[in-house]
């Protein structure tokens, strides 16, 4: 037996506009909306899902509300990786104009990500492009 990765809980003073946020900078949906969250899934796995078993399911997010402010630095994050065939400098611009912002929490100047923050400050990184 083992357990399914069902989804990431991440909370917000916003819950909704961040779920939005996230949908469109992966080109997800949002698959579920409340006063209490709002749920947002990959496209295909919409689609697929229910031809899948349960195991191999994608984990989904999960944006819930809360009255405080983030503080601190995230003790998880996202890595996202574009493709070798996409631009991974446009793709950082596209999130920034999104409302991402560049932060530094110390990385190395030689570092192969880039560290940014959602608009409500949640660290996620983009890696370097690669083929898997």
């Amino acid at each position: 037996m083992s357990l399914r990765w069902y989804s990431t809980v991440v909370e917000s003073t916003d819950h909704r506009a961040l779920a939005r946020w996230w949908a469109t900078a992966l080109d997800w949906e949002i698959a579920y909306e409340s006063d209490l969250e709002s749920v947002v899934i990959p496209r295909w796995s919409a689609e697929l899902s229910d031809s899948l078993p349960f195991h191999r399911v994608p984990p989904g997010m999960v944006f819930v509300p809360v009255e405080h402010q983030k503080s601190g630095k995230n003790r998880l994050h996202w890595d996202f990786a574009p493709h070798t065939s996409d631009d991974r400098e446009a793709e950082i611009h596209r999130l920034v104009t999104l409302g991402a912002t560049l932060i530094d929490v110390g990385e190395p100047e030689d570092a192969t990500w880039t560290v940014l923050a959602d608009p409500d400050g949640n660290e996620f990184c983009v890696l370097s492009a690669r083929d898997e």
